[in-house]
């Protein structure tokens, strides 16, 4: 691929071997565009969207960061035109001063409605010049209850209704003044069956506008406040399913005929992001830009362990919430390590921030992390964190790592042997609840520099609980399967057996390796072989 400047524009163009013409590419920065990107087909989001605006509903688009939600918010701009008058603002257009006192507020609000509406012709030019009066810094003393008044001047004289939306309305949260934005629009709303108003408003932002804080005074306490109850529940998908993810690779395949497997890609991709729709645009993006070969499995595996090591914002603004919010960490630890089930709880204050931020999700009433990579992403965090504290083990892993590969092959039973013999020499004092809490982390500190730059390393979330956890390695093509188990008796042990061999009928596997941390005292240190039928089964007891 070829990138050429065209002239003083700053314009570029994308020319590819044998395309002279302009071709669209997958887009991970800003708003997605039809014309210029593939995309998932939106149509059926906005026309579930467009049922809630017909039927006067207020709401607010709550997704995590770049899930979105600006693209689908410029495409129901355009959507809706035919029946409505779209005002779209963008409140990062405003700065902080815009939220000092109601003055300043009203005058910047006046201002991004006018630069919207000027060249619109269904808005009454009275309605516009008092918009511009409003506007001017020069009146000063401008209140929010003459905006309204103007508002409901414009609704009440067009021909066609008023919808409003508003994208990072949380820019503004935790001012006073949008406090009492948000009451006059719920005002407003209370009282449409005699006063004109805006037939439908939208926010869309990171943080739930239901429960924005209330700033009492200057540096002083916060309390929750609720202007926004009249909010319906926003229930649109904005996550891609392999449909959408399929009709998109379906695009992209018919200009450059790459021979791919489109449902085992599809499927790949939501397997892994659970269709996070910036993780399917990055991979999908690296997998065209920056691989040979890539529309493969293999080529596949490979964008996700370039994902996994990237600097990008989205797995920045993560990390930078699990330091700002201290009840994050204790949900993804026990996630992560320590295999607890944490049932759904609406009122849980952690588990709302987590699903908010779009860390986990709910499924079946349970909180699950979101999706595979943001897993192995939280892993690779919290391990190197952990390092510095029990760099013993992990450096174990750092010294041995060249001497598990050989040929191309990967020769597991061999980690597990080293591991047993490092966990033994280091820890094999410690008691029952280090072993219970600790003993998995560890190995996937041992584990972590030997597969870091060869492979990729998952847990498999069907069998995350107290007792097991299984870790899926790929490498090259190549699948193994790593049970850790938590020793509690040989009748439990025995049928751990049995579902690890239907479980190997499930990946299609004839050998597997199980972790067992066994805290019986007169326990048999060291790795065996266990036949399971026409299965191997590699035990190692630590």
């Amino acid at each position: 691929m070829r990138i050429l400047k065209a002239g003083f524009s700053g314009q570029f163009k994308i020319v590819r071997k044998g395309d002279d013409t302009m071709a669209r590419m997958f887009n991970i920065h800003g708003i997605c565009k039809a014309h210029a990107h593939y995309m998932v087909d939106l149509t059926p989001r906005l026309l579930e969207i467009k049922k809630m605006i017909d039927a006067g509903a207020y709401f607010t688009i709550n997704r995590a960061r770049q899930y979105g939600k600006t693209t689908v918010l410029r495409a129901l701009t355009g959507y809706l035109q035919k029946d409505y008058v779209v005002v779209s603002l963008d409140f990062q257009r405003m700065s902080s001063a815009d939220f000092e006192n109601e003055s300043a507020f009203v005058h910047a609000l006046a201002r991004e409605v006018s630069r919207r509406v000027r060249i619109l012709e269904q808005v009454p030019e009275k309605i516009k010049q008092e918009l511009y009066q409003m506007a001017d810094y020069a009146n000063q003393g401008v209140r929010m209850a003459e905006m309204f008044d103007c508002f409901c001047a414009w609704c009440s004289q067009t021909q066609q209704p008023v919808v409003l939306l508003v994208d990072e309305a949380d820019t503004a949260t935790n001012n006073q003044v949008f406090v009492d934005f948000l009451a006059q629009l719920r005002a407003a709303y209370l009282e449409r069956d005699v006063m004109s108003s805006f037939q439908s408003v939208i926010l869309a932002s990171v943080y739930d506008i239901r429960s924005v804080k209330r700033k009492l005074h200057p540096d002083g306490e916060h309390r929750e406040n609720s202007p926004w109850n009249i909010a319906a529940k926003f229930r649109v998908d904005m996550e891609f399913s392999v449909s959408d993810i399929k009709g998109m690779l379906a695009q992209y395949e018919a200009d450059h005929h790459t021979g791919m497997d489109l449902g085992m890609i599809s499927a790949l991709l939501f397997d892994y992001t659970a269709g996070y729709p910036y993780l399917v645009s990055w991979l999908c993006k690296c997998m065209d830009e920056d691989l040979q070969a890539a529309w493969t499995k293999d080529g596949f595996l490979e964008a996700v362990k370039m994902l996994l090591e990237d600097q990008n914002p989205l797995f920045a603004s993560l990390i930078s919430k699990i330091n700002e919010f201290e009840e994050l960490n204790g949900v993804i630890v026990r996630l992560l390590f320590q295999g607890q089930s944490i049932a759904y709880n609406a009122d849980d204050v952690a588990v709302q921030n987590a699903i908010m931020f779009g860390f986990v999700k709910i499924s079946h009433s349970t909180v699950q992390i979101a999706n595979r990579i943001f897993e192995s992403r939280l892993y690779n965090w919290y391990l190197l964190g952990y390092q510095e504290q029990n760099s013993e083990i992990y450096a174990q892993g750092v010294r041995q790592k060249n001497q598990f590969f050989t040929d191309g092959f990967f020769n597991v039973r061999l980690v597990l042997e080293k591991f047993v013999e490092a966990f033994h020499d280091l820890y094999g004092e410690k008691n029952r609840t280090f072993l219970e809490d600790e003993g998995r982390r560890y190995f996937m500190l041992f584990l972590k520099p030997i597969i870091n730059c060869v492979g990729n390393c998952s847990v498999e979330p069907r069998t995350r609980n107290n007792e097991r956890m299984d870790l899926v390695i790929d490498y090259h093509g190549e699948r193994s399967i790593i049970e850790m188990k938590i020793w509690r008796g040989n009748a439990y042990h025995e049928r751990g057996e049995k579902q690890l061999s239907d479980y190997l009928d499930y990946f299609h596997l004839k050998k597997s390796y199980m972790l067992s941390f066994n805290f019986n005292k007169k326990k048999e240190i060291g790795v065996k072989e266990v036949v399971l039928g026409d299965k191997l089964l590699i035990e190692a007891v630590v």
